[in-house]
């Protein structure tokens, strides 16, 4: 069902008004590419009809392809995840969640990409240790790490979700079980000592901080969050699909947008998820909105180990030969998308009109209609 309102919508009725948010260049050209996906600002494409007895043009406006943007991110998804298919082993799988305090939010805002490349760098390296040792493992594991920086409210809240293979290679080169079976696959209290010492030693040895900061930051416990394993592989990709390419609010969560207003739904976990309304002003709104927008080059889904893309095109068959290949529950084929007018045949796109610069042609494929 097509959403009422939409974050684009919002965008362009303040977009005069972005120069009084404190915004840099890179910021508000994603605001931009936002408020101008699917318009005629970015251009249009012709699809032509396969179907030899329609052959009918349909034109549509060209898509922003931003990562930040709610209309571009469900293809994007599924490929992603049909790509994870063919590597996830049939072994338990792991859920484990890094989270910085809020004391460290100021610096998040300052020095983005230093802190979150931290952030994966430090959880990598906690797992891996652990990975390592032989009371918990003993055995080089992997790891796919996605980043958001999101609550419900919209306010900072960086944090990495983590997929674990609950076990790894072993000297020889074969699949070690871990210990954890059925169980957390580390110590929850150890593994949030160990991230913090580690977060806090980088940060004493790459940024100039007031002491205090370091006092605040071991006067708490670090929340490192483990879940018990996924029941299966196919429960691991139903997971990665509602997050890999999740962004920090979704065109359907505004419920209303009048002259001052902004009206969104927010899950409030301390009271078992009950939804509420929270109420903002549209400034505030684009505000903590554009908390979310990551630096240019700063990549958000990231994999470890095993799971790395160094390795895994070598590693993975050969392990599949001990754990066995995982099933998954059937899918549907990629959509295409079928004419409006007869619809039988798949749109093709055989020429790209962009605002700048000479169009694009494509020569229609042979085909017939599609099944």
């Amino acid at each position: 069902m097509q959403p009422k309102y939409e974050l684009a919508d919002i965008i362009n009725k303040n977009y005069l008004q972005l120069d009084q948010i404190t915004l840099n260049r890179w910021k508000l050209r994603t605001l931009k590419a936002i408020a101008s996906c699917r318009t005629s600002n970015l251009g249009y494409h012709i699809d032509k009809c396969s179907n030899p007895d329609c052959n009918k043009i349909h034109i549509s406006y060209n898509s922003c392809r931003n990562r930040h943007c709610p209309k571009c991110q469900g293809n994007k998804r599924e490929e992603w995840i049909r790509k994870r298919e063919s590597e996830l082993l049939n072994v338990p799988y792991y859920h484990t969640v890094f989270t910085l305090p809020e004391e460290l939010n100021r610096l998040c805002l300052i020095y983005t990409k230093t802190i979150y490349d931290a952030l994966f760098k430090i959880a990598w390296s906690v797992i891996k240790d652990f990975a390592g040792n032989h009371k918990f493992m003993g055995a080089k594991t992997g790891m796919i790490a996605i980043l958001h920086t999101w609550g419900q409210n919209l306010s900072l809240h960086p944090h990495i979700h983590c997929i674990i293979p609950g076990g790894g290679i072993n000297g020889s080169g074969k699949w070690k079980q871990a210990k954890g079976r059925d169980k957390y696959l580390f110590p929850v209290k150890a593994l949030s000592q160990v991230f913090r010492a580690r977060y806090v030693e980088f940060l004493r040895g790459n940024l100039a901080l007031e002491d205090d900061l370091y006092k605040s930051l071991f006067s708490k416990a670090w929340v490192v969050y483990c879940k018990r394993p996924f029941y299966g592989p196919g429960q691991v990709i139903e997971y990665l699909g509602r997050y890999t390419h999740k962004i920090a609010i979704s065109n359907h969560r505004i419920k209303s947008v009048d002259e001052d207003y902004v009206c969104f739904t927010a899950k409030d976990y301390r009271h078992a998820g009950e939804r509420h309304i929270i109420k903002l002003s549209e400034k505030e709104f684009i505000r903590r909105f554009s908390l979310h927008i990551l630096p240019r080059g700063l990549t958000r889904i990231r994999h470890y180990g095993i799971m790395g893309s160094a390795i895994k095109n070598s590693i993975l068959p050969l392990l599949k030969v001990d754990t066995g290949t995982a099933s998954f529950p059937a899918r549907d084929k990629i959509k295409h998308k079928v004419c409006p007018y007869c619809k039988k045949g798949d749109l093709v796109t055989v020429a790209v009109i962009k605002p700048r610069g000479p169009p694009v042609y494509f020569h229609m494929p042979l085909k017939s209609v599609s099944a």
